[in-house]
C-alpha cells in the first residue's frame, strides 16, 4: 500500500469517527444526566438550571440536572469519573471542589485528570454575608464583634474544606480573630440555617443569596473582587474594608469524563457557547451577580490547571484539612 492512499485512508477513517461522535451528542433519545456537587438552592445548582433547558434544545436532547452533594464534591466527581465517555454525564464543577478538594481530601477517590474541561460558564466573587439580627453592618464591626466574642461567631460553609471553609480561615488569620466553622453539605442547606439565624454569617457567590439580600433578610458586609459588584454598587470590596488580600472569587464550568473523544467536546463546547453568549443569559448571569464567562476547552483547561495550583498554596499557607 503507498503511503498516499494510507494517509488518504487514515483521513477517511478519522472523519467518519468524527461523524458517529458527533452523530452521538444530536437528538439522542437518551436523557444526558448533569451531575450537581451540590444541593439545590446554592449558585452550582443554579449555573445547572440556568444551562440546562437551552443546552437541552440545542444538543436535541433532555438535560436532566442531578443533585449528588456531599464529601466536599468527591461523589459527584467520581460519578462523572466511571461514567461512560459518550456526552450523555456532564460535571457541573464548583470551582471549590475542583481546586480545593484534591488538596485536602486525601482520599477523594479522583483527581483532576479524571475529568476533561469542557467550558466555563459562570464566574463570581463571593459576598460575606450575616444574618439580620446580627448586631453588625460594616467589616470592621464584624472583626470588633469576633475579637470581643471569642469563637462565638459562628460561619456556615459548604463543607469541610470548601471555597467557603478557605476563605473563612483566610479571614480568620488575616482580621487575627476566631470563629466556629460549621459545614454543610452544599450552600442551599447553609443558606437556609442562615436564614432561620442558626448561623451567624457565610460565604458565598452572590446568586442564592440576592434576592435575601434585596429583601432585607440578610445583610451583605464585603464582596471578595478587586472591584465591586454592579449589583451591589454600594457594597465595599474585601480591600476598601482594610483586607486586601481576601481574594476568593469561584467560577463554574462543565467537565466530562476522561477519554471523551474531542470531537465531543468541542461539539459540546461550542452548543454550550451558543448558550452562555446569548443576552437572555448574560442579563439572568448580571441580575445574579455572576458574570457569564465563556473559556473554551483549551482555555479553561488551563485556568483550571493553574487555579489547581494557585489554591494549593493557600490550603497549605491555611493549613486547612477535611475531616
Amino acid at each position: 500500500m503507498k503511503h498516499p492512499f494510507r494517509s488518504a485512508l487514515t483521513a477517511v477513517a478519522a472523519a467518519a469517527l468524527s461523524c458517529t461522535v458527533l452523530a452521538q451528542t444530536a437528538g439522542s433519545d437518551k436523557a444526558v444526566m448533569m451531575v450537581v456537587p451540590a444541593a439545590p438552592g446554592g449558585t452550582t445548582d443554579l449555573a445547572a438550571r440556568m444551562l440546562a433547558e437551552p443546552l437541552g434544545k440545542a444538543l436535541g436532547q433532555t438535560v436532566v440536572v442531578d443533585n449528588r452533594a456531599g464529601a466536599s464534591g468527591a461523589i459527584a466527581a467520581i460519578a462523572v469519573k466511571r461514567a461512560a465517555p459518550d456526552g450523555n454525564t456532564l460535571l457541573m464543577q464548583y470551582s471549590g471542589y475542583h481546586v480545593i478538594t484534591p488538596h485536602v481530601v486525601k482520599s477523594a477517590q479522583w483527581e483532576a485528570k479524571d475529568l476533561i474541561a469542557v467550558a466555563n460558564v459562570l464566574s463570581a466573587p463571593q459576598v460575606i454575608v450575616v444574618r439580620e439580627g446580627l448586631p453588625v453592618k460594616t467589616m470592621a464591626d464584624l472583626i470588633a464583634y469576633a475579637k470581643a466574642n471569642p469563637d462565638k461567631l459562628t460561619y456556615a460553609s459548604s463543607g469541610n474544606g470548601s471555597l467557603q471553609h478557605v476563605t473563612g480561615e483566610m479571614l480568620v488569620q488575616q482580621a487575627g480573630i476566631t470563629m466556629t466553622h460549621i459545614p454543610y453539605k452544599g450552600t442551599g442547606p447553609a443558606l437556609q440555617d442562615l436564614l432561620g439565624g442558626r448561623v451567624d454569617m457565610t460565604f458565598g457567590t452572590p446568586p442564592p443569596f440576592m434576592p435575601h439580600i434585596q429583601a432585607g433578610k440578610l445583610k451583605v458586609l464585603a464582596v471578595t473582587s478587586k472591584t465591586r459588584l454592579p449589583s451591589l454598587p454600594n457594597v465595599p470590596t474585601a480591600t476598601e474594608a482594610g483586607l486586601p488580600n481576601l481574594d476568593a472569587s469561584s467560577w463554574f464550568g462543565v467537565f466530562v469524563p476522561a477519554k471523551t473523544p474531542q470531537a465531543m467536546v468541542d461539539k459540546l463546547a461550542a452548543d454550550i457557547a451558543k448558550v452562555v453568549n446569548t443576552p437572555a443569559f448574560q442579563h439572568k448571569a448580571t441580575e445574579l451577580g455572576a458574570s457569564a464567562d465563556y473559556m473554551n476547552p483549551l482555555k479553561f483547561s488551563d485556568f483550571a490547571s493553574s487555579e489547581l495550583v494557585r489554591w494549593g498554596k493557600v490550603v497549605k499557607a491555611a493549613k486547612i484539612e477535611a475531616d
